[in-house]
């Protein structure tokens, strides 16, 4: 593992646990900003994950989201089936910061160095804070990078792939609840309206189910308004009595209290790293309600990111792969009653299984 880092001391990140095949942490020589690539685990191939440009109480919160979610990719791209390992960049930025276009940019050139001096162990690709059109950028430093915009002979961004592989997990999750994969006339509660969120609020919408929505910001309220779904603040999101609490926002939103509170009998949506705490999986258990493992919910979008990169792509497979998430996730259910585990452990069990024969 390697670390490297031009601030005075790495003592705060002393009590983290680093499964990491390498952990690069860096300085932009351009933006000045803090610059995490965690690469968990290249067994299956080279790691991809997305890049995340967010705002942090400090520098050491974003390197710790960087492990987070890398480790999660690892999970995420061997229960989908890909040959992919686990990786993820994080640009920290302190609380109130906002970048112009000119600093935006220079951050991801600055991404783009870092990236490309790991040799080719992570690619990157758009996330929370970026965008096709950045990634583009990054690819002026580097060739390990992919989801660029069409206009720049890439494949475009991910996010329908995983609003759809998301739509596909939720129907699986209401025929385990209920015996039917219908979602017309079942309420569900949206926390997070963004890329993936929205395009998952219109699709239910459209397929006849009850909304209860929900965002940090405020604007969103006018496609809440758009598709006849009712608003309520981020902080009564989860208390709503509903089917289903679909989580499309950022992660670490189930935490112990909030389980306690939830007033739905399943939980599935897009957020990466929901469970607090992987306890959590034990307590929804406990409470009787039925847990879609992220890492296997918001697949989508690297299955299309992956599929799509390969030459002669075939649209119609990369569709029905996405849908197949739904399949996977049945079986996780089924393995999770079978072995009376949670469903937290029944997904780790298939991805360590692929791992582990990769081995």
């Amino acid at each position: 593992m390697t670390l490297t880092h031009a601030a005075p001391s790495l003592d705060a990140l002393a009590s983290l646990s680093l499964e990491h095949e390498k952990v690069l942490i860096t300085t932009g020589a351009r933006s000045g900003l803090t610059i995490t690539v965690a690469v968990h685990s290249t067994r299956l191939g080279q790691a991809l994950g997305g890049a995340r440009l967010w705002q942090y109480a400090s520098w050491t919160d974003a390197v710790a989201d960087a492990l987070r979610l890398s480790g999660a990719m690892t999970l995420k791209n061997a229960a989908a089936g890909l040959n992919l390992g686990g990786g993820k960049s994080v640009i920290y930025l302190p609380l109130g910061t906002v970048l112009t276009d000119a600093e935006k940019r220079r951050a991801m050139l600055d991404l783009g160095d870092a990236i490309e001096s790991l040799n080719g162990a992570y690619k990157t690709a758009e996330d929370v804070g970026t965008s096709a059109e950045l990634m583009a950028i990054v690819a002026e430093r580097t060739s390990h990078v992919c989801g660029l915009p069409v206009a720049s002979g890439g494949v475009g961004e991910p996010a329908d792939a995983t609003a759809a592989g998301v739509y596909a997990s939720i129907e699986s999750t209401l025929a385990a609840l209920f015996g039917s994969r219908e979602v017309h006339g079942r309420h569900l509660v949206i926390s997070g309206l963004g890329q993936v969120g929205g395009r998952l609020a219109t699709a239910l919408a459209a397929a006849g189910a009850t909304l209860t929505v929900t965002d940090i910001n405020p604007d969103k309220r006018a496609l809440a308004d758009e598709l006849g779904a009712t608003w309520v603040s981020v902080a009564d999101a989860h208390r709503v009595h509903a089917d289903l609490f679909v989580p499309c926002g950022l992660g670490g939103v189930l935490t112990s209290a909030v389980i306690a509170e939830l007033n739905v009998v399943g939980v599935c949506g897009a957020a990466n790293n929901q469970l607090a705490n992987p306890a959590g999986a034990a307590q929804l258990d406990s409470r009787g309600i039925l847990w879609a493992p992220d890492f296997v919910v918001n697949a989508g979008g690297v299955v299309y990111l992956a599929m799509a990169s390969e030459p002669n792509a075939d649209l119609t497979q990369i569709t029905e792969r996405v849908a197949a998430i739904g399949s996977v996730l049945t079986q996780i259910f089924t393995d999770a009653r079978a072995n009376e585990i949670t469903t937290l452990a029944a997904a780790e069990l298939l991805a360590a299984a692929r791992l582990d024969a990769a081995r």
